[in-house]
């Protein structure tokens, strides 16, 4: 079954709420770490948000993981995690600035550093994410499937093509354009340097 816009917001707000709380932020202080504003965090834990990718980008980074780690589902409070993530079971979600989906492939609590993200990203869509270094340090890989992308890492400007892969620290600004008149589907493989995405216990 298909997971509703209001089912992946849900994740969303839980998922805030839980990693705030397990790092004993207050919302000001979320809000100061990660320049969302407090009105915005507090409505995103609501679910009364739709924020964009850039926002929730730097939530994470002031969260101290990974964006697709706000796309988890809450952990289970009895059941035994899984490594398999059905299809029909991966979040899905669709940002509402550059129209770009998302789909988490990874069991979201299965305990590894590794995590996998297969986007769409529309014709003419544009994301710039102001990404500074994370303690630890999360690296992750890009490798496109169809089309082409752009890609500007700090100072750096690539193209890459279906087939081509590149590497990279998030630790600098970073930003994806498709300039084509094709969809361009890619995989990111991201390394969290955690062991385990658990934030409960």
């Amino acid at each position: 079954m298909a997971r509703t816009s209001t089912d992946i917001h849900q994740r969303i707000a839980a998922q805030t709420r839980e990693l705030r709380a397990a790092r004993g932020l207050s919302l000001d202080a979320l809000a100061t770490k990660s320049g969302v504003s407090r009105s915005m965090i507090s409505l995103i834990e609501r679910g009364e948000a739709s924020p964009t990718a850039v926002v929730l980008e730097r939530l994470a980074w002031g969260l101290g993981v990974p964006l697709a780690q706000l796309f988890d589902a809450r952990e289970p409070d009895t059941t035994a995690p899984s490594p398999l993530a059905r299809r029909a079971e991966q979040a899905q979600w669709r940002d509402p600035g550059s129209g770009y989906v998302r789909r988490n492939l990874s069991a979201p609590h299965w305990p590894s550093p590794l995590h996998l993200v297969e986007v769409e990203f529309p014709a003419g869509a544009r994301v710039a994410y102001e990404s500074d270094a994370r303690e630890p340090a999360v690296h992750q890989q890009v490798w496109v499937l169809e089309g082409a992308i752009e890609i500007t890492i700090g100072h750096d400007h690539y193209t890459l093509s279906a087939g081509d892969c590149i590497s990279m620290q998030l630790d600098r600004p970073i930003a994806y354009a498709n300039r084509s008149r094709k969809t361009a589907r890619y995989l990111v493989a991201i390394d969290s340097g955690h062991t385990s995405p658990r934030t409960t216990s």
